[in-house]
């Protein structure tokens, strides 16, 4: 298999047509594909199969008030059931923390479950280190007013 990782432009949005199931949670909106993707502070990284996406991460570098140098927040990193355990995770991965020393970041970070054992599995394995457990995410639903 040829497999290809590279970091998405604002010109790519294309690509992402080709999608294997499972890439994303839900499907892509073309509109907030086109945004995502025109913003520089939004990183796609994307490994294909030939002309086919197998997996994505996407993430965004910020900047913060009380901090000398922007963060990288991965949020989400998936690949198609049909390619996982062939090390593809780990390139997106590496991919976004690539893109996130190059933007001057210091640190970079990301949320899973700890039931998800294969993305426990990759963090581990890419040096990250834990968080202390006691950590709650709240999620806000808001709607239009």
């Amino acid at each position: 298999m040829d497999f290809q990782t590279r970091i998405l432009g604002p010109d790519d949005s294309s690509l992402l047509e080709h999608l294997a199931p499972g890439v994303f949670d839900d499907p892509l909106d073309a509109k907030a594909t086109a945004q995502f993707l025109s913003d520089p502070r939004h990183h796609v990284a994307v490994v294909t199969d030939g002309e086919l996406v197998v997996g994505a991460a996407t993430s965004v570098h910020y900047l913060h008030p009380d901090k000398p140098a922007p963060e990288m927040w991965i949020n989400e990193l998936g690949v198609a059931p049909t390619h996982r355990r062939q090390g593809l995770g780990k390139a997106l991965l590496d991919t976004l923390l690539a893109a996130a020393r190059k933007e001057g970041c210091r640190e970079a970070w990301i949320v899973t479950d700890p039931a998800n054992a294969a993305a426990m599995r990759l963090y581990r394995h890419a040096s990250g280190k834990e968080a202390a457990q006691n950590q709650v995410m709240f999620t806000f639903r808001l709607e239009p007013e």
